[in-house]
């Protein structure tokens, strides 16, 4: 294989892995803005994935999948809202506990519907769609113009939050929420409707994106599938500077990662798989620890809000 065919085809891989971190991490953004760290969009991510199989399963249909992984990430996303929120819990504790209990309720749930039989039951998966004329673009085109319309939508979704964010009198608001939330409070903003609404749309994007590994990538659920991409999504976002434009690039490169590993592994270097397998969560701690000293954390993140 040439080396123009291997690089093309690392390309494409990257696009399709960088996508469920892209959601999740746009859903990150949603969430950080107005001031709330949510570390359990990893469990989201895992119960989008659970949740979007088992109904395409019983329903024979990948879009009412894709709905109920949506139905779920706002569920959870009420559920942490109002402990957080509401309660003033602690935000990392209550993350650490939603992904515990994500981990459980996925692993019990598919053993029960489906058994141990050590078969992976399959689904019908997301059909690749070649944009006409672009596709054919050599490099670009199976990079960019060929793949499933998961990938597409969430693409699409980055100028959209972008302009949400920065160019609406109400993204306007949900970042004012997140620097100063007593401000924003005295202006007449209500910042715990700000802080629900980040919250319920992050946790739809990254159920979501969990939606993605089971519908679009795997065709199956496997037990703990999201294997550290919500926390990987986490750093996506840090990379970025809470920017979504930059979260592309971030996804992009994790997904690069991701996408080297499985090739490495396929072409049988004589690398210990163990290896291989570290080298995403090996580029998150890089990552994190040359870009968290410049970025900048909306200044109101992790703190609770009360009006008293």
């Amino acid at each position: 294989m040439g080396v123009l065919s291997s690089l093309t085809i690392l390309l494409q891989a990257s696009v399709r892995m960088g996508t469920p971190l892209l959601a999740t991490a746009l859903g990150s953004i949603l969430t950080e803005m107005p001031g709330i760290l949510n570390i359990g969009l990893e469990g989201m991510m895992l119960c989008g994935a659970f949740f979007a199989f088992a109904t395409a399963y019983l329903t024979g249909s990948i879009w009412l999948g894709v709905l109920a992984a949506a139905l779920v990430g706002a569920v959870l996303g009420v559920a942490f809202a109002y402990l957080t929120v509401t309660r003033c819990a602690d935000q990392v504790v209550t993350g650490a506990a939603l992904n515990m209990f994500a981990l459980g309720l996925t692993g019990f749930a598919y053993r029960s519907l489906f058994g141990a039989t050590g078969q992976a039951v399959r689904v019908n998966q997301f059909p690749v769609i070649e944009v006409p004329g672009l596709s054919s673009i050599p490099v670009l085109g199976p990079m960019l113009f060929q793949h499933n319309l998961l990938v597409y939508i969430t693409f699409a979704l980055v100028p959209i939050v972008w302009f949400y964010l920065f160019r609406t009198a109400a993204g306007y608001e949900m970042r004012a929420v997140g620097e100063h939330p007593r401000a924003a409070d005295s202006l007449g903003i209500d910042v715990f409707a700000q802080k629900y609404k980040g919250v319920i749309l992050g946790g739809i994007l990254a159920a979501v994106g969990g939606s993605y590994l089971s519908l679009a990538y795997a065709g199956t659920f496997i037990e703990g599938m999201s294997s550290g991409r919500g926390f990987i999504a986490l750093a996506v976002v840090i990379f970025g500077r809470w920017n979504p434009f930059g979260a592309v690039l971030g996804a992009l490169l994790f997904g690069a990662a991701d996408a080297v590993q499985f090739r490495l592994q396929a072409l049988g270097f004589n690398i210990p798989y163990h290896f291989l397998l570290m080298l995403p969560y090996v580029l998150t701690l890089v990552v994190l620890a040359g870009a968290v000293s410049k970025a900048r954390a909306p200044a109101s993140e992790c703190v609770p809000y009360s009006r008293r």
